[in-house]
């Protein structure tokens, strides 16, 4: 890889793409089913999951092992840390979380629910932008060979897959509530524009410190987690659906496993 910052965009980019593509399906004339949509939230749950053990989690504790580290403990310290850093996010910024509870949360501010929802998104977008960004970064410079292109190619298929029904869920609410089909399209791929941008600052942040690449790692899977416990799989069984929502956590787990051992 002659440019990893430059892939680690491109992937962005693609992650971006997919969250677009699924907020332009308010340009249907009907709105998908609460349990399709359930039943692929789950799906996204499952391949965050998948894709924070396998591309991220073991290939750090490979890394740390190689350079003669005690190969759990970035793994665990960069974990923890990352999911810290989302629940001081969580804690302070304004924002709303999809689902019925419709209650807002962080500091106080007299912002409209659709701005307050979309900052609810883009925090948890993020993340997946800087776990891509971290990954592509960790293939292109990490001398220990523990992370590969395949791998990196992998997550970024996985969360670009897991984005489709994010970008659903926040469109379709807002092409409900009266809001033109276009706008309501801009507003629900905006919330991932942040992903690219995520993705050059995690290859940015491998390059200037490879010696800590386990733990930005870790980090990485960390943040994914907590977004993945702390919203997704709540909001895929916030309506009663959830064996569907569970058989979509199970799916998309296994899919991301094998894309990553078959790619990585």
């Amino acid at each position: 890889m002659e440019s990893p910052i430059l892939y680690a965009f491109l992937g962005g980019l693609f992650t971006w793409g997919l969250t677009a593509l699924g907020a332009a399906s308010v340009f249907l004339a009907k709105e998908p089913s609460r349990k399709l949509l359930d039943g692929m939230l789950g799906f996204a749950a499952g391949v965050m999951l998948a894709a924070s053990v396998f591309s991220l989690l073991l290939p750090g504790m490979e890394m740390a092992e190689a350079q003669g580290m005690v190969p759990w403990i970035p793994a665990v310290v960069g974990f923890l840390l990352g999911g810290g850093l989302l629940r001081l996010i969580d804690r302070f910024l304004p924002h709303v979380h999809l689902g019925p509870k419709d209650v807002p949360e962080g500091l106080k501010a007299l912002w409209r629910r659709t701005t307050l929802l979309i900052l609810a998104v883009t925090l948890h977008n993020f993340p997946e932008g800087l776990a891509v960004g971290v990954a592509f970064g960790a293939a292109g410079l990490d001398p220990t060979g523990a992370a590969t292109l395949g791998g990196a190619i992998a997550l970024a298929v996985g969360i670009g897959l897991q984005n489709m029904p994010e970008g659903l869920a926040v469109a379709w609410p807002l092409r409900r509530a009266g809001m033109p089909a276009a706008k309501a399209w801009f507003y629900g791929q905006l919330s991932a524009i942040v992903e690219p941008l995520g993705a050059v600052l995690g290859a940015l942040l491998v390059a200037e410190m490879l010696a800590l690449l386990p733990y930005l790692m870790a980090l990485a899977a960390g943040a994914m987690v907590f977004v993945i416990v702390e919203e997704v799989i709540p909001e895929s069984q916030a309506e009663g659906n959830g064996d569907i929502s569970t058989f979509g956590v199970m799916t998309g787990f296994a899919l991301m496993m094998a894309l990553d051992v078959a790619l990585g």
